[in-house]
């Protein structure tokens, strides 16, 4: 094997081995959030669970990921809401 090949070699695995081990991580745990109420309302809600949160470690985004459902009043839609993935 000739000295350019395998700098190429080694920089083609040094490419492509942080993308395998990235793809081997454990999906990140989503947390759901149901409210009867509007984001707007809850503000301070959101403020004390987010703070809560950090004081466990998580931060949203990086370790785990929020799936916020807002009913804004409408308590006929909290079935759908909770059932609901998108």
């Amino acid at each position: 094997m000739r000295r350019r090949d395998f700098g190429s070699l080694v920089c083609g695995a040094a490419i492509v081995l942080p993308r395998s081990l990235r793809a081997q991580q454990p999906a990140r745990p989503e947390i759901g959030f149901l409210s009867s109420r509007s984001a707007t309302v809850d503000g301070t809600l959101l403020t004390a669970f987010h703070k809560g949160l950090a004081g466990l470690g998580f931060v949203e985004g990086r370790d785990v990921t929020i799936a916020y459902r807002w009913a804004e009043g409408r308590y006929d839609q909290l079935p759908a809401l909770a059932n609901s993935s998108a």
